[in-house]
């Protein structure tokens, strides 16, 4: 890109040969970039001449902290006119209007923020740099300032020369100062500078009567060499009349062509209609430039509103400024303005759209503002929803506050993809930090029965090596959720096992344990834990498990010990060691007994 001095911006990359040939490739919001010859490392070896990516920032503006707050407080005028009433006429054309001078004193004060920076810079190419961008972002303030009069504010028969008046005075900026001066010296009207003060506090009609009135008088008195004694005031007179060489003789007094134009216009032709004017402004830049001098990109910026060409005033625009605010932020107004409906692109997108998703993508490589980008996808009604999901996945979640931000903007716009990837992410990540109930509940929210089955498995180990459970009040509070998987499933009807134990309710209980096993629930690896549990019923002094239900606990534990797998399951022997052979065989002892008494119980309740 170039800035307004017309030469392009040079990025120096430390460490990189330019004299080599280079690789490079466009990333998310930066260009990655690396050498691709090789020199010889001995007879056969070859190795990289550099081994290093070097990554070039595309929207390095978004770093200024100065200019995020241009960022920042333009996204609430944005979103403001997004929403703007279906207004008509004369309402709707004053709501524009405003809303455009809210851009423009945003991007004054960024302006005049950064005139201060520049003062207090300690180095000196730290104030070059804040100098620059004063530079820019006057002229985008005085570009804005032209498009809002010449498309937005002018009617067809409109006071378009007031409006340009007005429009150097406020960008001329040694108007205010020299008419200060000259006002408070003791004779304003013998100061040097008295003649070059501007005045337009008349309206159209009294401007043109004067105008007429002046241009009769002086042509009458410069006819009748009223002035041949004074040649300033004969020069005066012929600068009234609007003679083009005698304005150019004061050449030293105008800042540049449009300030000629707008001095030649107010002389000559006061009245200009809007259609005329690109004619004015060409002849004016022309005379004033020379035929040496050629034009700046700021000139054909200008030259392009000038006759009222707003696509060539947004082509030169993107090519001069170094980032996509300027750009997006004046083709969306146009565009409310109703004057870019007919001009679409050829991939699908009108101009717009286009503009405003290149903006939205710089945004997205800064840490913070990535959230403002957000709402310009959403006014993207073509693109945007595909870009954002595009964005969104490449946003580093480095904290669980932002990827809760994320989280909370993919829910809010049904984003259910992406959803579910930000919360496996977040899952895998308190796994690897061993945060088990935060792991459960993403994967729980990320709906993933995989994910869920697993955080579920290295629940139930970290209970086989402690004991007890961590985190009960979310598996106490599972709910639906519990129905994600079967392992989830079977981790919430355990936790429920141990309550009804814990409340005496040992015959619900016993029934919810053995249900687990025989309905296949329960993995496998985890039968002699179920069995171990149920010693403490099966020594209860009342009779806690049916006959019944005592062969279905001997059956599984013959399955178990016999080392045949349940269909589904794994092959897994129990471990040959003393410690298991003394469960099975207290486990057989405790079933053999209870199952005596069962049977004497209901033996008894049968025959009485």
């Amino acid at each position: 890109m170039e800035e307004l001095d017309g030469e392009p911006i040079v990025t120096l990359i430390p460490g990189v040969d330019s004299k080599k040939q280079m690789c490079f490739d466009w990333g998310p919001g930066e260009l990655l970039v690396c050498e691709t010859s090789f020199h010889k490392k001995g007879k056969s070896e070859t190795v990289p001449g550099c081994p290093f990516i070097y990554i070039v920032r595309k929207d390095v503006d978004v770093y200024s902290h100065i200019l995020r707050k241009l960022f920042n407080e333009s996204h609430g005028i944005f979103v403001g006119l997004q929403r703007i009433e279906e207004l008509t006429g004369k309402s709707r054309k004053a709501q524009l209007v405003r809303v455009s001078k809210n851009y423009r004193s945003v991007i004054r004060a960024c302006m005049e923020e950064m005139h201060q920076a520049a003062i207090a810079a300690k180095d000196s190419t730290s104030s070059r740099q804040f100098s620059s961008q004063v530079s820019i972002l006057s002229a985008m303030e005085l570009i804005w300032n032209l498009c809002e009069i010449l498309f937005i504010e002018v009617a067809p028969a409109g006071p378009l020369l007031l409006l340009l008046l007005d429009w150097v005075r406020l960008h001329v900026c040694e108007v205010d100062s020299i008419l200060a001066d000259v006002l408070g010296s003791e004779n304003p009207s013998k100061h040097e500078s008295f003649w070059d003060s501007p005045g337009n506090t008349q309206t159209l009609t009294e401007l043109e009567l004067k105008w007429q009135h002046w241009h009769e008088e002086c042509e009458r008195h410069l006819q009748d060499g009223t002035f041949v004694s004074s040649p300033h005031l004969e020069s005066l007179c012929k600068i009234m009349l609007g003679d083009e060489a005698a304005l150019l003789e004061q050449k030293n007094l105008l800042s540049n062509w449009y300030h000629f134009l707008v001095t030649r216009l107010l002389y000559s032709h006061p009245t200009v209609k809007p259609i005329d004017l690109h004619f004015y402004a060409q002849s004016s830049l022309d005379l004033f430039l020379g035929a040496k001098s050629r034009p700046e990109p700021l000139d054909n910026i200008l030259m392009a509103a000038f006759e009222f060409d707003i696509h060539q005033v947004i082509k030169e625009c993107s090519i001069a400024f170094s980032n996509w605010w300027f750009v997006a932020h004046l083709t969306d107004l146009l565009d409310h303005c109703k004057l870019l409906q007919s001009h679409n692109l050829y991939f699908g997108s009108n101009m717009r759209e286009f503009l405003l998703l290149e903006y939205a993508s710089g945004l997205f490589s800064h840490h913070s503002l990535w959230q403002l980008g957000v709402d310009y996808f959403d006014y993207c009604p073509e693109l945007g929803r595909v870009s954002l999901e595009l964005h969104i996945e490449r946003i580093p979640l480095s904290t669980e506050q932002k990827a809760l931000k994320v989280l909370r903007i993919c829910e809010q716009r049904q984003m259910t993809e992406q959803v579910r990837s930000i919360c496996k992410i977040l899952a895998m990540k308190a796994v690897r930090n061993n945060r088990l109930g935060s792991a459960l509940s993403w994967s729980i929210r990320a709906k993933d029965a995989a994910f869920a089955t697993l955080v579920s498995d290295r629940f139930l180990m970290d209970y086989c090596e402690r004991g007890c459970f961590s985190d009960l009040d979310l598996i106490d509070n599972l709910g639906p959720a519990m129905m994600l998987s079967d392992r989830l499933t079977f981790l919430g009807k355990y936790r429920e096992f141990h309550r009804l134990y814990g409340d005496k309710r040992f015959v619900d209980a016993a029934s919810l344990l053995l249900s687990l096993m025989t309905s296949q629930i329960a993995p496998r690896s985890f039968w002699m834990t179920l069995l171990t549990d149920a010693l403490p019923l099966l020594e209860q002094k009342q009779v806690i498990f049916s006959a019944e239900q005592t062969y279905e606990l001997l059956r599984c534990l013959e399955d178990l010990t016999s080392g045949r797998p349940e269909q589904g399951e794994p092959d897994q022997q129990l471990q040959d060691d003393d410690i298991e052979a003394t469960k099975v065989e207290m486990l057989r002892l405790s079933l053999a007994r209870n199952l005596a008494r069962a049977i004497i119980k209901e033996g008894s309740l049968e025959g009485s």
